[in-house]
C-alpha cells in the first residue's frame, strides 16, 4: 500500500444466528491476514447490540456514548462524502415503558467497518454511493490489492471524544 497504513475498527452485533456469525468470522480472518501481511496498521473488534435509543439509560453509559459518538462520526463522514448510510443505520420507534411514549432508536448494522488514517476517518462500510453499495468485503478486497477505498474521502473527519 502507498502512504500510511490504515487502522480498522470492525463493529459486530452480538448473539447472531450462525450465518451472520460465520460472515463475521470470515471478516475477522481476513483482517488477521491483512494485519499479518502489514497491509493494515492493526484492527480492533467492537461488539455492539441491535439498537440504541439516544434517551435511554444505556446511551448514558460509557459504551453507549462511544457508540453514539461513532455513529455520529460515520454520518458526518457520509455527509461530507456524498454517500448514504441510511440503509444500514436506520431509525425506528421503540416503546418506552416508563412513559408510554415511543422513542426513536438507531438500529445498528450486523457489521460495520471504519477505516482510519491516524485520527482521521477515511472510509465507512457498508455505504451507498448512488446506486452502488460498497460492502465490507469490497473494501477488504481493495485493501488486499493495495488500492484506495472506492469512495475517496473529500474531507477529514476526526474521531469524536471516546
Amino acid at each position: 500500500m502507498t502512504g500510511t497504513q490504515p487502522r480498522i475498527e470492525l463493529y459486530v452485533r452480538s448473539l447472531l444466528p450462525d450465518g451472520a456469525h460465520n460472515r463475521q468470522e470470515a471478516v475477522i480472518d481476513r483482517l488477521d491476514r491483512l494485519d499479518a501481511e502489514d497491509e493494515i496498521e492493526g484492527y480492533s473488534v467492537i461488539v455492539w447490540g441491535k439498537q440504541i435509543a439516544r434517551d435511554s439509560a444505556g446511551a448514558r453509559t460509557e459504551e453507549g456514548e462511544y457508540i453514539l459518538n461513532r455513529v455520529a462520526e460515520f454520518k458526518q463522514w457520509a455527509l461530507s462524502n456524498n454517500v448514504s448510510l441510511e440503509s444500514f443505520y436506520q431509525k425506528h420507534d421503540v416503546a418506552n415503558d416508563a412513559t408510554d411514549e415511543p422513542r426513536s432508536a438507531i438500529v445498528l448494522p450486523v457489521m460495520g467497518l471504519a477505516e482510519y488514517e491516524g485520527e482521521e476517518l477515511r472510509h465507512v462500510a457498508p455505504c451507498t454511493a448512488g446506486d452502488e453499495v460498497h460492502t465490507i468485503m469490497d473494501r477488504l478486497d481493495r485493501l488486499e490489492r493495495g488500492e484506495p477505498a472506492a469512495v475517496e474521502s473529500s474531507a477529514d473527519v476526526s474521531i469524536l471524544s471516546d
